[in-house]
C-alpha cells in the first residue's frame, strides 16, 4: 500500500511511526537513555525526586483510579517527548514546511522499502535498458546495470575516436533513467547541443562523463562520481574498460567493422565477434552477477546491444553459472539490418550460440498485445511484430512469458505513430514472475 493512501487514515507527522523506516527503534533507545541518565543524576547527587513525585501521585489515586492516572502521564510524556524528538529532526533537516516533510518522509519511506528488494542485475544498452531501468528502480534500490560499450556512432564515436574514451552514451541514458527524480539536472544531463560550433550533437552528459573521466583517471569512477550527481538509485558498470570494437561476418563472407556500420550493410548477419577477442570483464560486474537474484539480458538491438556484453566471455559463464533467476526481454519488432525475419526462437539462439553457454535464461518475456493500426508505420521502416514460435523455444525448455508490454502513449516519427516498452509494465510483469518463482522454490 502506498504511503500517500496510508496518509489519509492518519496524520502526517504519525507517518514516523508506519513500519518500515527504522526509525522506532532509535526513538525507543533515546528514550531507554534519557531514563537511564536521568536516574544516574539522581543517584549522584542523592536527589529523591522519584520518592517525591511517587508521594505525590499516592496522594492523586485517592480522587482517581491509579490506571487512569498512569495512562494519561504516558500519554503526556510520549507526546512530549515525540514532539520535541520530531522537531528536531526537522530542524537537522532543515525543512521548513509541511510540504517538504511530507517529501522527507515518502522519501525516507520509500528508500528503506526498495533497499529491501531483489538484487538485479540488467545486461545490455540502448534505450532499451534504459527505458526498462525507468521501471525497476521503482521496484529496488538494488539494481546493477551492465552496459555495453561497443559503441562508435554519433556523439560517442566523436569522443571515442577523438579523445580515447569509453562510448558514454549508453552509460549516460541509464545513469539518467535511475536517477532518483526527473528533475532539471537530469534534464540537463540529457540535454544536446544543437547548431553549435564544436559541440554540435553531443549531449551535455557525454561531455560531462568524459570530462570526469580525464579528471578521475578511469571510466568507472567518472560513472561513480556522475552517478552521485544525480543521486541515483543502484550503479552503472561497463561490461568492460578495454577498446572494445564490434565486428560482424556476413552470410556472403563479408567482414563489416563497426557498431553503427552494421545494421547499414542490409545484409544478414553470420556471427558477430570483438576486438580485441578476449576482452576482460570489470571484476566488480562478475561479483554483481554471482550475488544477484534476478538477471534480466535485455530489451535492446540484438547484435549491438545484447550480444556484446556475451562476446566477453567471463560475463557469459557468470551468467551461466548465476544461481539467480534469469530472463530474456525480446523486442517487440524485428529490427532492419539485424534481425529481418527472426522469430522469437532465433532470438535465444543467437544468445545462446554467441555467449557459448546454454543456461544463460530460463525464460523469455515476450509482447503479446500490439494495436493493428500500428503495424503500417512499421511496415514502412521495414519492420514487422517478432513471431512467438512457442512450441520451438520450449524444446530449448526455455519458459515463454506473454504479456501486454508496451506503452500506452505514442511516439510521433514524422506522421507515423510508434510504441516502445511500457518501464512499468515491464518491471512489473519481470517481477511478479521473480517473485512467482521464488516462491516455487521455496
Amino acid at each position: 500500500m502506498k504511503l500517500t493512501k496510508l496518509f489519509l487514515r492518519m496524520p502526517k507527522d504519525a507517518g514516523w511511526l508506519l513500519p518500515g523506516l527504522e526509525v522506532k527503534r532509535w526513538f525507543l533507545l533515546i528514550i531507554a537513555g534519557t531514563v537511564l541518565a536521568t536516574i544516574g543524576l539522581c543517584i549522584i547527587y542523592n536527589l529523591r525526586p522519584i520518592i517525591s513525585l511517587f508521594n505525590m501521585i499516592m496522594k492523586i489515586t485517592q480522587i482517581l483510579p491509579p490506571e487512569i492516572i498512569g495512562w494519561i502521564l504516558i500519554l503526556i510524556g510520549a507526546l512530549f517527548f515525540f514532539i520535541g524528538w520530531l522537531k528536531t529532526n526537522y530542524s537537522i533537516l532543515d525543512v521548513n514546511n509541511e510540504r517538504n516533510r511530507h517529501a522527507v518522509l515518502e522519501d525516507l519511506y520509500r528508500r528503506r522499502k526498495l533497499n529491501r528488494g531483489p538484487k538485479i542485475v540488467a545486461i545490455g544498452g540502448g534505450t532499451g535498458l534504459s527505458t526498462m531501468l525507468k521501471g525497476i528502480k521503482k521496484i529496488t534500490n538494488n539494481i546493477t546495470a551492465v552496459v555495453t560499450v561497443g559503441d562508435d556512432g554519433g556523439s560517442s564515436g566523436k569522443l571515442r575516436e577523438e579523445l580515447g574514451v569509453l562510448p558514454p552514451g549508453d552509460i549516460r541514458s541509464c545513469i539518467a533513467a535511475l536517477a532518483d527524480d526527473e528533475d532539471l539536472v537530469t534534464k540537463l544531463f540529457q540535454y544536446r547541443f544543437k547548431d553549435c560550433a564544436g559541440l554540435s550533437g553531443h549531449s551535455f552528459g557525454n561531455l560531462f562523463l568524459t570530462a570526469m573521466c580525464s579528471i578521475t583517471g578511469d571510466m568507472v569512477r567518472a560513472v561513480k562520481e556522475s552517478s552521485k550527481v544525480l543521486s541515483i538509485r543502484g550503479r552503472v558498470l561497463p561490461s568492460t574498460l578495454d577498446d572494445m570494437r564490434l565486428v560482424a561476418e556476413m552470410e556472403d563472407g563479408e567482414i563489416i567493422k563497426g557498431e553503427s556500420n552494421i545494421p547499414e550493410s542490409g545484409k544478414k548477419i553470420k556471427r558477430l565477434f570483438s576486438e580485441p577477442s578476449n576482452c576482460k570483464a570489470l571484476e566488480d560486474v562478475i561479483w554483481a552477477i554471482h550475488d544477484a537474484d534476478l538477471i534480466i539480458l535485455g530489451p535492446g538491438s540484438l547484435y549491438t546491444s545484447v550480444v556484446p556484453n556475451l562476446l566477453i566471455n567471463e560475463i557469459a559463464k557468470a551468467v551461466n553459472d548465476a544461481k539467480a533467476r534469469k530472463i530474456y526481454v525480446c523486442n517487440i519488432m524485428t529490427q532492419p539490418g539485424e534481425t529481418d525475419g527472426f522469430k522469437v526462437s532465433d532470438h535465444i539462439k543467437t544468445l545462446i550460440n554467441h555467449a557459448k553457454y546454454d543456461k544463460i535464461m530460463d525464460a523469455v518475456l515476450v509482447n503479446n498485445d500490439l494495436p493493428s493500426e500500428l503495424l503500417a508505420p512499421y511496415k514502412n521502416a521495414g519492420s514487422e511484430p517478432v513471431i512467438v514460435d512457442k512450441e520451438e523455444i520450449q524444446k530449448m525448455g526455455i519458459e515463454v512469458v506473454q504479456k501486454n508490454l508496451i506503452e500506452d502513449k505514442r511516439y510521433e516519427d514524422g506522421h507515423d505513430s510508434f510504441v516502445r516498452h511500457s518501464p512499468s509494465r515491464l518491471a512489473r510483469v519481470i517481477y511478479y514472475w521473480y517473485r512467482k518463482k521464488d516462491k516455487d522454490k521455496n
